[in-house]
């Protein structure tokens, strides 16, 4: 798979446009009149409010001269990856875990796999013992060692 691909792979496809927009110095509203869409529509879809659609997706790679699919591989792979969250419910006890240790986001949107070293590390600089314990009891105490402890 494309390195650049892999590293953006489940982030949804208006996120990745809004940067390609910005870096092109392009305003939404102008680019959306251009393709003859309505901006709300385009604006909808860079905060990820929206699914990203092919007709929309062909639009903007050829104004863009992004390769043809670009966006809609992205917005696959975004899918992929809420379907998994909405099937994998696996999380720690989250009434255990106080909210102001999660300050940033919102602790439902956490991917408690793949973010599990930030995670890990926020809660044993921050957390209290009733927290500690309830992700060594999630992830296991291997798991954390590897990750409070790196290997010398």
């Amino acid at each position: 798979m494309n390195t650049h691909l892999s590293i953006i792979k489940g982030v949804h496809p208006g996120f990745i446009l809004n940067r390609e927009l910005k870096a092109r110095h392009l305003r939404k509203g102008p680019f959306a009149i251009s393709l003859q869409e309505y901006p709300q529509t385009l604006v909808s879809i860079t905060k990820g409010k929206r699914r990203m659609n092919i007709n929309i997706a062909l639009k903007i790679e050829k104004a863009l001269g992004i390769e043809e699919g670009y966006f809609m591989i992205l917005q696959v792979y975004h899918d992929i990856e809420e379907t998994k969250k909405s099937q994998n419910k696996e999380h720690p006890d989250l009434t255990k875990l106080r909210r102001v240790l999660f300050w940033d986001t919102k602790m439902e949107n956490i991917n408690w796999v793949k973010q599990k070293n930030a995670v890990i590390k926020r809660i044993f600089e921050r957390g209290n013992d009733i927290e500690k314990n309830e992700i060594i009891s999630f992830y296991g105490i291997k798991t954390i060692n590897d990750i409070i402890k790196p290997h010398e």
